[in-house]
């Protein structure tokens, strides 16, 4: 029986196409090494603060919603339209902020990383325009603006965008979780269960984020960053 009589309405080949290419963008398997870091998390069970998966659930929902609702996706709302627009002068002074508000080498060289790993990605693909992918070069591309590109890119409505990339870190965070408290795949699946029914409120708030209401300010993820880069036996490279 066609779709249409099902009364689910018509998928359209592009529609399929811009699914397709989000769920690319979020996989672990992008070769961008999003799995090497666990974003203070590893500090946070050396530390003790984390040791189940109860605390585990706990530390990413509020990662969730203090950093990157207020942060990475804020700025991804206002990105994605920068990049469809060609406004360079936006797309500049986004990618910027991101750099500047990093509040550890670890959290921003982690950025960067990704950023260039995504840039030479995106130059093997054909999702973004040369003179995208120009602009972007230009830039010292943090890996918010490079995700913006990519998605930005496509046929995808903005929250689908959003939805992306939230989901692809919280995908990465689970693992991260899984390896460093430790603790088992069924444990990882109810985290990122509990993530997953908290992320669409999380892109709610970003879509909604003026920018001097978008933030970076977390203190205690910074001073354990801090610490991660002098910690004596490691997993990941924050």
């Amino acid at each position: 029986m066609p779709a249409a009589a099902m009364g689910t309405g018509t998928i359209t080949p592009m529609h399929d196409t811009s699914l397709l290419q989000l769920m690319w963008l979020a996989s672990p398997a992008l070769p961008i090494g999003g799995f090497s870091y666990s974003e203070g998390l590893e500090a946070a069970v050396e530390s003790a603060r984390v040791t189940t998966e109860a605390e585990a659930t706990a530390w990413l929902l509020d990662q969730l919603e203090l950093n990157l609702a207020r942060g990475d996706l804020a700025v991804l709302a206002q990105a994605i339209p920068a990049w469809r627009a060609a406004d360079a002068t936006r797309i500049a002074a986004l990618n910027a902020w991101v750099l500047q508000t990093r509040e550890s080498s670890e959290l921003r060289a982690q950025t960067e990383q990704m950023g260039r790993s995504l840039l030479e990605w995106l130059r093997n693909h054909t999702t973004a325009s040369a003179s995208q992918i120009g602009l972007l070069a230009e830039l010292q591309p943090s890996y918010p603006l490079a995700f913006a590109l990519a998605a930005g890119a496509t046929s995808a409505p903005l929250r689908d965008c959003l939805l992306a990339y939230a989901f692809g870190w919280a995908e990465n965070m689970v693992q991260a979780a899984i390896k460093s408290v430790p603790l088992g795949q069924s444990a990882g699946q109810r985290i990122l269960s509990a993530l997953t029914a908290e992320i669409p409120a999380a892109i709610n708030r970003a879509l909604s984020l003026p920018d001097d209401a978008r933030q970076a300010f977390s203190p205690m993820l910074a001073i354990l960053s801090a610490q991660h880069e002098v910690q004596y036996s490691r997993l990941f490279r924050s």
